[in-house]
């Protein structure tokens, strides 16, 4: 009959696992980062609504009945004052040209002949009509309100004001005759910030479907 090797007690098995401590837990192959700190989007709204205010005092400004009368004014009838220009000046329904250029659009000749070169930070905040105010403004929602939440308005607002800024020099070396309004430079900067984002952490993100909506 052989001889079997004696077994451990209990007391010497619970010592030998507090000795060496709890299991590991197993390897994850995927990395979630740390949840960021979230920043309630004040600064996107404030650019928000000053863009709506400028378009207001622009569409004041304009006062389309006093400059080609009320019956050419589109909208006359409900807005009065700030009725647009007929269509086949501005399809868009906004101001006139010359309301653009006076309240600071961006003319090439006026920003390198005259040195009127606040005009590239000036064109940021204006649109040339409510379809394009509409476009951008939901364009700063959707992507602002994401970027601001993520990182700040320390690195939002800078971002986009020298997009914008740098948007506008763009323009200037481009253009010729027209007049150029918007914030598109400054919107493209965030979304190209958005998209650089998510490209250097795509990796990482253990459900990348909803970081792109």
């Amino acid at each position: 009959m052989s001889k079997s090797s004696p077994l451990p007690s209990d007391i010497e098995s619970a010592g030998s696992y507090m000795a060496a401590g709890p299991p590991s837990p197993p390897c994850n192959l995927y990395f979630s980062p740390p949840p960021r700190k979230s920043w309630f989007p004040l600064l996107v709204q404030i650019i928000f609504w000053a863009n709506i205010a400028m378009f207001v005092l622009t569409m004041r400004e304009n006062n389309c009945p006093e400059r080609i009368g009320a019956d050419s004014c589109v909208f006359y009838a409900y807005l009065g004052r700030y009725s647009f220009q007929p269509l086949n000046e501005n399809p868009l329904y906004g101001p006139s040209l010359a309301t653009l250029e006076d309240l600071g659009g961006l003319d090439r000749k006026r920003v390198v002949n005259n040195g009127e070169g606040w005009r590239l930070w000036f064109c940021i905040w204006l649109h040339a009509g409510a379809i394009h105010l509409l476009a951008n403004m939901f364009s700063l929602l959707f992507i602002g309100i994401r970027l601001e939440s993520e990182f700040g308005f320390l690195r939002i607002g800078p971002l986009y004001l020298l997009s914008g800024f740098g948007g506008s020099l763009l323009s200037a070396l481009h253009l010729r005759s027209s007049i150029s309004v918007g914030a598109s430079g400054a919107l493209f900067g965030l979304l190209g910030a958005m998209l650089s984002e998510l490209i250097t952490n795509w990796t990482i993100y253990t459900e990348k479907v909803p970081r792109l909506l």
